[in-house]
Formats: C-alpha cells, structure tokens, sequence
C-alpha cells in the first residue's frame, strides 16, 4: 500500500480587534445606515419626566411683526405639543414642552425657531426647521473686522449686486440665507448649511465669495458622474492663486549729490562739544546749576509765551474809523430879488381868488 500523504491546513491567523465579532446576516450592503427614519406620535412610550423650556430675546423693530405672526407659530407647535409664549414687556419668546409631547427633539428645533424669527427671518421659511433634514445655523459675523467700514464692504459682497450672490449661494447649497446686521442666518439640510458657514466665514476673511461659487458649481457637475464617485476632484476644482496686490506709493524723487572720493568730515564728539565750552572741567555741582539755569530760562520762555497767548483775548479789536470831514456849504448864490417878485406874485393870486 501506498503511503497515505496527510495535508495539515495551516491555522488562519484572526485580528484581535474581530475576534469576537460575529457574522451579521441582516447587514445587507442595500441598508443605508444614514437614513433618518421618521419619528412618529406614539413611537415615545411614556411621557417626559420634566419641562424643559428655552427663551430669546428679540429687538424692538420685530415687535410688530410677531405679533401679526404669533398665533400661527402656536398653531405650529402645538401640534409637536410645544408651548409658546411671547413677552411683550420684556421683549422675549419662550418655549416649553408639556405632558402632550411626543417627541423629545422637538424642543431644541422649538428653541432655532424662535431664534430664527427674532434674526428678521419669514415665518413661512422658519417653519421648515422643525422637519428632521432641515437644521439652522446663525453665523456671527460682527467680531471677524474691527474696522466698520471693511466690515460693511465685506457684508455687502456677500450679498452681491441685486442680491445676485446670495441668490446663487441659495440655489447652489438649497438654503435659505438671511443676512442682517452682525448675524447671518441660514436654514436648510447640514451638508447645505456646513458650506454655506464655510463661505460666509471666507468672505469675511477677504476671500471672494465667487471662487467658493465657482467650486461649488464644479462639484455639483462631478457629482453627476458616477465614474468619478471614488476618486479625488482636486484635479477638476479651479486653483486660485493669492495676489498681494499693493497700493503705489508715490515715488519721491531723490536730489543726487556730487560724487566726492572723500568722506565727510568727522563730527565732534560729546565730549569733544564739552571741551570746547569748558564744561568737561566743572565740578558736579556746577554743571547741575547750570542745568538747572537753563532750565528755568526755558520754563520763564514757555510761560512768557502762554501769559501773551491768553493776554490777547482781552485786546480789543480795530474799530473802524468814522469819516469825521466837515461839510462843506454849499457856495452857490442865491437870486433874492427874483425870489421876492415870485412870492410877490403868488400873494396877488391868492387874494384874487379870495375876493
């Protein structure tokens, strides 16, 4: 008989990180782990052990507007089972869950509602945060520029001529944006709100929002391409290179001196200066007096300048001169006789008609 051959299988070697996971049967590669399944009245068995409640603050201009709104929001809320409250004393609005609440998020997309409204945006949009793919993002803007005046350029690039930036902004990232004084509102799904973030912190920054538009249009027409789903787009994306533009200065122009093969003379030196005027040899205590005479003439100058500055308040002005020239009488003669005859003849009228 022939010499039976026994082949021994080798062990597999198993990874300590999986050594005790089990096969999962169910885990089918069709199931989408990042679906968000629907939450529904009846799917919370018991009700909340506590209330929760969560208020803001809204400025004076929207005072008007909320209340022409507020029972619409009410109206909106009380079908999650949410409370609302608007404070027109203090100037706030407040939210509560109460027993009727069936579900337990709710309260925090109750608590962005109302932030929304008080950031000057529409009922009719703010609304659609309270769905499980809509979430809101309010953007603060104020502390990125110190100076106003770039902060306001700034802002308004963002929002472009006509409102044409932000309309393409809204349409690339399926958001809606809202910019209003120091804050940007913008509500829609989070892969819309995380580059509508990423834009408007990048235009505060002196970046351009039309490079950030450029890109965005380029991703979505790699999307469509399913050939490219798992390779890098770095290649397709357009690369903006940073330009450091200066402003001109304007150039001084420069006298050019003789050309000399000497060099200038030597100045003297301190001690050299000291020499001269026999200061180096005084004692210590005399060159401390005559700093202190020299001082005292420049603080005697000073004050002579200062007393004749305020002594010119109390000098009158110039007054205008008077022409004080006298008049001269007017040397023309005088015809008396001629004068007599005319009032002579003026009494003789006067009696004829009396009589």
């Amino acid at each position: 008989m022939a010499d039976a051959t026994i082949v021994e299988s080798e062990p597999q070697v198993v990874n300590k990180n999986k050594k005790y996971r089990k096969e999962k049967p169910w885990d089918t590669d069709d199931i989408d782990h990042w679906k968000m399944e629907e939450f529904k009245p009846g799917d919370m068995k018991s009700n909340l052990l506590e209330e929760s409640s969560f208020a803001t603050l809204f400025p004076k201009y929207r005072e008007k507007y909320l209340q022409q709104v507020w029972p619409n929001v009410v109206a909106c809320l009380k079908e999650y089972g949410v409370h609302a409250l608007l404070d027109l004393i203090e100037g706030s609005m407040i939210v509560k869950t109460t027993r009727k609440t069936w579900d337990p998020y709710v309260i925090i997309k109750a608590r962005d509602l109302i932030k929304l409204l008080a950031r000057s945006v529409p009922f009719e949009q703010a609304k659609r945060v309270l769905q499980d793919e809509i979430t809101s993002d309010i953007i603060k803007i104020g502390n990125v520029t110190r100076n106003k005046e770039r902060f306001v350029k700034r802002r308004q690039r963002l929002v472009g001529p006509n409102g044409n930036t932000l309309k393409a902004l809204e349409l690339l990232t399926e958001c809606y944006i809202k910019v209003q004084g120091s804050t940007v509102a913008a509500l829609g799904p989070y892969k819309g709100i995380k580059q509508v973030r990423n834009v408007v912190m990048d235009t505060m920054s002196n970046i351009h929002p039309i490079y950030n538009i450029k890109i965005l249009m380029t991703k979505r027409e790699l999307m469509k391409d399913p050939t490219l789903k798992n390779e890098s787009w770095d290649r397709f994306l357009p690369q903006f290179k940073k330009k450091n533009v200066q402003t001109k200065k304007p150039k001084v122009q420069k006298t050019k001196k003789k050309y000399t093969p000497f060099p200038p003379p030597q100045q003297p030196s301190k001690v050299d200066l000291q020499l001269e005027s026999g200061e180096y040899f005084l004692k210590e205590a005399d060159k401390k007096q005559k700093k202190q005479v020299e001082k005292s003439e420049k603080q005697e100058t000073k004050a002579a300048m200062k007393r004749k500055e305020k002594e010119q308040v109390f000098i009158a002005p110039a007054e205008e001169k008077i022409n004080t020239k006298p008049i001269e009488a007017d040397n023309t003669s005088v015809d008396i006789e001629a004068l007599k005859k005319k009032l002579k003849d003026k009494n003789i009228k006067v009696a004829k008609k009396d009589s």
